[in-house]
């Protein structure tokens, strides 16, 4: 093709035709592992996955990065932990009675501190299913 000439009407329509071939792969390939490739079309609800609810979301953030903090010196900055304010005090309380537990009793008591007291505050700060003050709670 010459520069700063018109494309020919076949040129477009193949490559439109490409792209469609391409997307269409792309998007067939994203359903559910195991899949066969059939048409989930007319799917009803009750095969889409259920929502986790907040306070296990909570827990397992805040379990993670307390096993994380427990030996550091430091706790890091609660955004970059992608927690709340609300999660991040949380894990400030359990954190500081964990690296208690764990002098006393050792690491296995301590992971289990961890679990339970990051549950419980968790249950609490989502007792009514959202935050209980303020966007960042």
């Amino acid at each position: 093709m010459e520069t700063g000439s018109a494309p020919r009407p076949g040129a477009v329509l193949g490559f439109g035709l490409v792209l469609m071939l391409v997307t269409g792969t792309l998007v067939a390939g994203c359903g559910e592992s195991g899949t066969t490739g059939a048409s989930t079309t007319g799917t009803t609800a009750s095969a889409s996955a259920s929502a986790t609810p907040p306070q296990d979301l909570c827990t397992r953030i805040v379990v993670h990065w307390s096993r994380e903090v427990l030996d550091q010196n430091t706790y890091g900055d609660y955004q970059s932990m992608g927690l709340s304010n609300g999660q991040y005090e949380i894990l400030r309380d359990v954190v500081d009675a964990a690296r208690a537990e764990k002098k006393r009793r050792g690491a296995a008591a301590a992971d289990e501190l961890i679990d339970r007291r990051v549950r419980e505050g968790c249950a609490e700060l989502y007792r009514t299913g959202a935050p209980t003050a303020g966007p960042w709670q």
